[in-house]
């Protein structure tokens, strides 16, 4: 079982920054995939940023150019840099893991709590 938890969310004006933590309750090095989703009242959940265990990075469309993700091993910690946030980056986000102990075995899903981001002027 992995427990993820996600600070530093907030209330930024636009063109601000702001960086999220995840941090896991096992290594994150046997963790395969690791990013963030967000949601945003009456949406879906959508793709933020995920970053495998080898370092390969995927980024939804709205965080392209903007949005940094990162991952340190040794805090068993993946981070999200967001650079000139817009009103539209508001959002719950959710640090989401994938693991499997073996190729032929499906993936579990693992998801944090959120944290709130309010970009508003």
């Amino acid at each position: 079982q992995v427990q993820l938890v996600e600070s530093g969310g907030g209330l930024v004006q636009p063109g601000g920054s702001l960086r999220l933590s995840c941090a896991a309750s096992v290594s994150i090095a046997s963790i395969n995939v690791m990013g963030w989703y967000r949601q945003a009242p009456g949406k879906e959940r959508e793709l933020v940023a995920v970053i495998s265990n080898g370092g390969s990075t995927n980024y939804g469309d709205s965080a392209k150019g903007r949005f940094t993700i990162s991952r340190d091993n040794a805090k068993n910690t993946v981070y999200l840099q967001m650079n000139s946030l817009k009103p539209e980056d508001t959002a719950n986000y959710y640090c989401y893991a994938a693991a499997r102990s073996s190729p032929k075995l499906p993936f579990d899903v693992y998801w944090g709590q959120g944290t709130q981001v309010t970009v508003s002027s």
